[in-house]
């Protein structure tokens, strides 16, 4: 037991508890922490990371827990920890200065700040003594401290101008004379980018490391079907199609798919896909669900499905709350038995030959060791392990097609099938009760929380499976119930072992409304209208560029972040404009609300020149663009709900995948009637008709009306591009 104790016992995320017994004086991010730096005249180091970050564990055991480096710390700073996940934007805030300063950047973050929170210093992680003539933490601790003792005010006179040019950079806006922006001009250099990047070997962007890049895949999916019938470029539109398909199921074969445990790991260290970094991010499985159930929806192919179930799988079984909320993460490294002396990376996952050996049967062993490529001295190239973690270890990957196997083993591909199924189920129960489990950082995340409610619902779209529609459903009322304030309107960031007392910032807003409008689409209950309503009016009031058009990151009301940033650049995850871009049509549509179209116009406006320079670093907000400038394919159903032929209805249209659909049940009352005229003349209309009928409307103007199903599948096959 650690015979330290700080304030961050005091704290909720599991990353700042982390650091609550180091023998660094840590303060949390807040006024108790900038009034000492005040008082006393001293800078702050900020340090910022997330529970599941390998190197902020090295750097923590290296540094933050050496006694005479935090005898340091505390004698001439005032140090304060930060969770990103919890905080994003002080996060993205000093992430922008230290790329712009250094050219690079990643967690641990590390950064010294003048007492008014402008930086003068920084990078991400600092080994604790020098070495390859480069100076380490403890140097540099003692050298910044000597600088500011001697003359501190022209240091924070240098940070003091750092945070103008950082501002000056952050708000740089388009010339008012730029011409009109061409959203097909706009998507067709997007997708050029991609085509030239893309690994027609491997699958994916560029060489290694590679990452899913959901909202790359998902632009060239949407670019698909708004393409696809078009004569002139229904070339382009199946290449991006190929492109996004082919990528998926390598993927899906590769080490990044844990084939064992299910979901997806973070990225993969190599071309190839097949040795990850292990860390499982719930983001990744969100929207990972998304995109394999609009390639199954699309295609109908087997392989996707089983992709959608496997996902759905691990975040029920590994990262669910027990009332319905879903954790961030878990870590990379773990234990490889009880009794080891220190967590390797990927001890959870990997395998030796001897251990597939003595817990399968012979038979089952080779046709396993096959399949997944297995070997007696591991399948990791060397040069993909530099501290020596995986020495005689196997990730597994799907190294050929069942059939492969099959013609391998001499068997056929039913009995490789059965083989492989039983022989992974073996290998989890070893896993799952002989192993030590990796950290999970059990917090839960408004935002994150969001995109796997879309992803959940994407996913029942697909299969029909009322079980998964209820995974999103618990989620979505976790959060109302634990994060929501029904009277303000206010979302909370995160919640563990209790709500934590930070705000929710824009993706917690925009990722939420999203996997609302998801909802309410495929359940028709309007209280998911209602919420993503009020949260929309809340995230305008809170976070909109009124002067500018777009989102800020944090509120108006945060004097702690020097510059409020607008972010248009996708990361992880998709950028919260891009999100919002698409709520806002979908609510303009729905509740017939002129001045979220005009926001929406005018959010286009505000990244016209990134829209116009660099449209492959913001696929999402292209892809936004692109349904800006189709609009939207509304589809109204009508009738009695409870009629037999109405479900047929309602699967035929969640099942097909369409970018731009939005679909609506038209009622004789409640929230959607009282704002949207057209749908409510429909349920007028048809009043008093029992059997079920679909409309197809699109600016703001309906067909006739289809009541047999054959001829709705057609409609939707044939007219909807």
């Amino acid at each position: 037991m650690s015979r330290f104790t700080n304030r961050l016992v005091k704290e909720k995320s599991p990353y700042l508890l982390q650091h609550a017994h180091n023998p660094v004086d840590w303060y949390p991010w807040g006024e108790e922490a900038f009034e000492k730096a005040r008082t006393e005249n001293k800078p702050i180091f900020l340090s910022v990371g997330y529970s599941t970050c390998h190197w902020c564990h090295v750097m923590e055991h290296e540094s933050f827990e050496n006694e005479s480096i935090a005898k340091i710390m505390n004698e001439n700073y005032v140090n304060v920890k930060v969770d990103r996940e919890e905080n994003p934007g002080v996060d993205k805030l000093y992430m922008a200065y230290i790329q712009l300063t250094s050219g690079a950047g990643g967690w641990p973050m590390s950064v010294f700040l003048t007492p008014e929170l402008n930086p003068f210093f920084g990078a991400s992680y600092f080994p604790a003594e020098d070495q390859h003539g480069r100076p380490g933490f403890r140097t540099l601790l003692l050298r910044i401290s000597h600088l500011w003792r001697t003359d501190p005010e022209k240091i924070k006179t240098s940070g003091k101008s750092m945070t103008s040019q950082l501002k000056s950079y952050i708000q740089t806006k388009p010339a008012s004379n730029s011409k009109t922006l061409d959203p097909v001009d706009v998507a067709d250099e997007t997708y050029d980018h991609f085509v030239n990047s893309f690994d027609s070997v491997y699958g994916g962007f560029g060489l290694a490391p590679k990452f899913p890049t959901p909202v790359q895949l998902q632009f060239l999916i949407d670019y698909y079907m708004y393409n696809r019938q078009n004569a002139s470029k229904s070339g382009h539109a199946q290449k991006a199609l190929d492109m996004a398909l082919f990528t998926l199921k390598k993927i899906a074969a590769g080490g990044i798919h844990d084939h064992v445990g299910n979901g997806f790991h973070r990225y993969s260290t190599d071309q190839k896909w097949h040795v990850p970094h292990f860390e499982k991010m719930l983001y990744d499985q969100a929207q990972l669900l998304s995109l394999y159930s609009s390639a199954y929806q699309i295609t109908g192919e087997a392989l996707f499905a089983n992709v959608i179930k496997d996902i759905i799988q691990y975040v029920s079984r590994d990262l669910q709350h027990g009332s319905g909320g879903f954790y961030s993460a878990e870590d990379a490294d773990s234990l490889p038995s009880k009794d080891y002396p220190k967590k390797l990376e990927g001890a959870f996952c990997v395998w030796e030959e001897s251990e597939l050996n003595s817990i399968l049967d012979p038979l089952d062993a080779n046709v396993f060791s096959i399949h997944y490529g297995c070997k007696k001295n591991g399948n990791v190239d060397p040069s993909q392990d530099p501290h020596k973690e995986l020495v005689n270890k196997n990730v597994l990957m799907e190294t050929g097609t069942i059939e492969d196997t099959a013609k391998a083993a001499n068997m056929t591909p039913t009995e490789v099938v059965r083989i492989l199924r039983t022989s992974k189920d073996k290998l989890w129960q070893y896993r799952s009760h002989i192993r030590p489990k990796p950290h999970r950082d059990e917090k839960i995340l408004t935002s994150w929380n969001g995109l796997i409610i879309t992803g959940l619902v994407h996913a029942y779209e697909a299969l029909q499976d009322k079980e998964v529609l209820q995974l999103a459903i618990n989620a979505a009322e976790f959060i109302y119930r634990e994060l929501y304030n029904s009277t303000t309107h206010i979302v909370l960031r995160s919640y563990c072992q209790g709500a934590s007392d930070i705000e929710g910032f824009v993706d917690d807003y925009s990722y939420l409304i999203q996997a609302l409008l998801d909802l309410y689409e495929a359940t028709f209950d309007e209280r998911w209208i209602q919420w993503a309503y009020e949260l929309q009016e809340k995230q305008n009031d809170l976070f909109y560029d009124a002067e500018s058009g777009g989102y800020f990151n944090v509120t108006k009301y945060d004097k702690t972040i020097l510059v409020r940033m607008k972010e248009e650049q996708d990361g992880a995850e998709p950028s919260a404009n891009s999100v919002s871009l698409r709520n806002l049509v979908r609510l303009a549509s729905l509740l017939e609300l002129p001045e979220y179209s005009s926001k929406a116009q005018d959010t286009v406006y505000a990244f016209k020149l990134s829209l116009a320079k660099f449209p492959f670093a913001i696929p999402a907000l292209v892809a936004a663009f692109m349904l800006v400038s189709n609009g939207l394919k509304e589809i109204v159903l009508a009738g009695n709900p409870a009629h037999c032929r109405m479900k047929e209805f309602e699967n035929i249209v969640s099942r097909v995948f369409l970018p731009n659909k939005l679909v609506a049940l038209a009622t004789q009352e409640g929230f959607i009637v009282k704002n949207n005229s057209i749908i409510r003349e429909i349920g007028e209309q048809n009043r008093y008709t029992n059997e079920p009928v679909a409309y197809i409307c699109e600016n703001f103007t309906c067909g006739l009306p289809v009541h047999d199903v054959e001829q709705l599948k057609q409609r939707l096959s044939n007219d909807l591009k």
